[in-house]
């Protein structure tokens, strides 16, 4: 299993058992393999015949606990933690995996105490800090937030290929800096702002090597110099030091009264913007208000299920509202909704003509108003300083978006923020969006007016 031959290891977990049934390790890894290979119900019955043989597995409790997180059964998932902690209380994945449990259900309170239990028992353990981290910077406690989340060690690969030192807070005057890729497309949107920051500071230099649909559209960024894409053969590059954009904020002490938030700090090509005015007359009709809509992120991301919409088909509602024209800026997952749009939501599907963040950034610049997930569109959308209507899970909110908010200090004056009021219910939320929307055209006759 260790090996990553799964089939091999399958084959002697059962031959272990054929020849000890009894033997509750056994069970107990063979649930963890089929849980890997995702047979979760065959998964969950192995670690109840381990827990059967064996009450006392404290560390097969906690991978129960761990699938059935997994499947939402969010009771049984806690009463297996708390299991797992009362066989192992000096074993700290027990602790983070509740605190982490119970902050999802946003009894924070509790979930604090869990999580630095686990950094008590062990002053190194860097999922303790990084979970705390979530919880702190979703609260506004943005001083300890950030040196809880520079604990998190993602780099590694990065140390060995960069000939300079990360940059750890030293003074950037006159100095070459270098912003290397950092989590999803999103972030890097929403966090390579902090490039005019360090220009501010001195730098004399500031490189972005992110991700390839980003690399056009970064090299209109503010504080930018050059921006390249990861998939590049780059020769050389200037640069004193290297970070990860989402550690600048701990190293320039932001705190929520201090956000870098000059919007726009992203402008579209003006030759695109032209291109896309041209395409999208075409499109609608006079003093039609132009509305972009995203309903699906990727879904490699941890919380996809929760944060996109089941489809297009949710967003109906919203073709009920006259005087608006919806255009599709899905891209990748999603994007088929749009061909077969639901009968009652006519939809523009401009999928095939976006060739990257570029051609979105230039399309977005058309239009009045983008309704979307927690997806990088929305930060895309902030960033140009035009109006998002950002639509939010209420299970594992993304700590950006802190805690009952209607608004952003990270976009302030073009985010707006519709947050489900129980976890799955989105039924409610678009019902929200559609009265507003249906309020924003009565009052805003033509185009052009700020849809907030």
């Amino acid at each position: 299993m260790e090996s990553g031959d799964a089939d091999a290891a399958e084959l002697s977990f059962r031959k272990a058992i054929a020849i000890n049934p009894g033997l509750a390790a056994a069970h107990t890894n063979l649930g963890l393999l089929l849980e890997q290979k995702g047979n979760l119900a065959e998964a969950e019955k192995e670690y109840r015949l381990s827990l059967s043989l064996n009450p006392e597995g404290g560390r097969t409790w906690l991978n129960l606990g761990v699938l059935l997180l997994g499947q939402k059964r969010l009771a049984e998932a806690e009463e297996a933690y708390r299991k797992s902690i009362a066989l192992l209380p000096d074993f700290p994945p027990a602790w983070t995996n509740l605190g982490t449990l119970l902050a999802s259900l946003r009894r924070d309170d509790e979930a604090e105490v869990c999580l630095r239990q686990a950094i008590e028992l062990d002053p190194q353990y860097r999922s303790g800090y990084f979970n705390l981290s979530y919880l702190l910077l979703r609260q506004g406690r943005f001083e300890e937030g950030w040196e809880c989340f520079e604990k998190r060690d993602w780099y590694r690969h990065f140390e060995a290929r960069i000939p300079c030192p990360r940059w750890r807070g030293e003074s950037v005057a006159g100095k070459a800096l270098l912003l290397v890729f950092d989590a999803g497309n999103g972030d890097m949107i929403q966090f390579c702002r902090y490039a005019s920051v360090l220009k501010e500071r001195g730098a004399k230099l500031v490189t972005v090597i992110g991700h390839p649909p980003l690399k056009r559209l970064f090299r209109t960024m503010d504080g930018v110099d050059f921006a390249y894409g990861f998939d590049e053969e780059i020769l050389h590059v200037e640069a004193d030091y290297w970070t990860p954009p989402l550690s600048i904020p701990y190293y320039c002490r932001t705190r929520l009264d201090s956000i870098p938030a000059r919007i726009p700090y992203l402008h579209a090509d003006p030759e695109l913007v032209k291109k896309w005015a041209k395409r999208l007359s075409d499109l609608s009709a006079p003093g039609d208000l132009r509305v972009g809509l995203v309903w699906q992120g990727s879904r490699n991301f941890e919380n996809d299920a929760d944060r996109s919409l089941p489809g297009l088909s949710t967003l109906e509602p919203l073709g009920g509202v006259g005087g608006v024209r919806f255009l599709s800026l899905q891209k990748g997952a999603g994007e088929d909704d749009a061909a077969l749009p639901p009968a009652g939501l006519p939809v523009v599907n401009l999928a095939s003509e976006i060739e990257d963040f570029a051609d979105s950034a230039a399309i977005v610049s058309n239009l009045d108003l983008v309704i979307s997930v927690d997806t990088a569109m929305a930060h895309l959308t902030g960033a140009l300083g035009k109006p998002c209507w950002l639509l939010l899970p209420d299970y594992k909110t993304d700590w950006r978006w802190l805690d009952g908010r209607s608004d952003s200090p990270w976009y302030p004056g073009v985010m707006r923020l519709f947050r489900q009021h129980r976890m799955g219910e989105w039924v409610k939320v678009v019902e929200e969006v559609r009265e507003v929307l249906e309020t924003l055209v009565v009052s805003s006759p033509g185009r052009g007016n700020s849809p907030l």
